[in-house]
């Protein structure tokens, strides 16, 4: 698949049906009589990979959303196939299995490889590909996220939105996605439209920098919301530079507005003039602006820079 339906137009969350279908149905569970046919048989069609698992397992209760996650996001590369050793047993003492979880990869109708225990996502991700050997899907998702994310560094939120809609059209489930194109809504100022988005995330999605990032937009955009006229803040300023308050809903709206140097300006100048005011307001507004723009965004790292120079010197 080349990467253009990708990058074409679309709205995020419209097709993709198949995939869809195929997240439902991540993991079958078979019994030592529908082994033959569902992996035995099945491994001739597709990799099938078979979970030995037992309800009073802890680790496998720990690698089964894990596998079932990266098994959905192999698109129909692979097949989950589970089995509960308490109830089947004879099948995993035919095989040596001795400890669990053991995962057990079977193609052309015998096992080729495996793993045991509960390894990170990562590791798993590998043993897949590896299993199921390159896919142009994948990789075109891969090449169109770095181009999203290209774009919305560079500015320009309306082409990363359009890149990530792509995405969701051809895999409604990528977090990452989903996630990115929040932020792209929260910078063009749908910031109802980013947090549906945020709300389909799967509950089992981590907290990562980049929705921790998303997450604090859109708390300051709400902030902003109800902040007042600039121009009515800049002449309070002008009249009484004293006036921190004035000067903290001022930086919010400046960052709102995308003049991140400029709001970082106003809490700095606050502060070299009281930095105890309010305990500390202006330089805890600061600390969520680079929650908000990321601790590698250029704004963050000279603002941070100057606020090492004033709180050290």
């Amino acid at each position: 698949m080349s990467t253009d339906k990708l990058f074409g137009n679309g709205a995020a969350g419209q097709g993709g049906d198949g995939l869809a279908a195929t997240a439902a149905t991540a993991a079958k569970d078979t019994t030592t009589a529908g082994f033959a046919a569902d992996v035995i048989a099945e491994s001739r069609n597709q990799p099938v990979l078979v979970d030995f698992w037992a309800p009073w397992c802890g680790p496998c209760k720990q690698l089964a959303p894990v596998l079932e996650k990266v098994v959905r996001e192999a698109a129909g590369r692979v097949k989950l196939v589970k089995m509960n050793i308490d109830d089947h047993p004879s099948v995993a003492g035919q095989l040596g299995i001795q400890s669990i979880p053991a995962v057990i990869a079977f193609v052309d109708g015998r096992p080729v490889d495996g793993f045991m225990g509960a390894l990170p996502e990562s590791k798993v991700r590998e043993f897949i590909e590896r299993i199921s050997g390159p896919d142009d899907i994948a990789q075109a998702l891969v090449e169109a996220r770095s181009a999203a994310e290209a774009a919305a560094s560079a500015g320009n939120a309306e082409e990363a939105a359009r890149i990530y809609a792509g995405i969701l059209a051809e895999a409604p489930e990528d977090a990452a996605a989903l996630v990115g194109l929040a932020g792209c809504y929260v910078d063009l100022g749908n910031i109802e439209q980013a947090r549906a988005l945020l709300a389909r995330l799967p509950e089992k999605h981590g907290a990562d920098a980049a929705l921790r990032s998303v997450e604090a937009k859109i708390a300051l955009a709400a902030e902003v919301a109800a902040l007042g006229d600039p121009v009515e803040l800049e002449r309070r300023l002008a009249a009484d530079p004293n006036d921190h308050a004035a000067r903290l809903d001022l930086a919010r709206i400046l960052n709102a507005k995308g003049f991140r140097d400029e709001a970082a300006g106003q809490l700095l100048a606050a502060m070299r003039i009281d930095r105890t005011w309010n305990e500390e307001a202006a330089r805890k507004q600061l600390l969520t602006f680079f929650e908000a723009w990321g601790q590698t965004d250029p704004a963050t790292v000279t603002a941070r820079r100057r606020l090492s120079s004033l709180l050290f010197s």
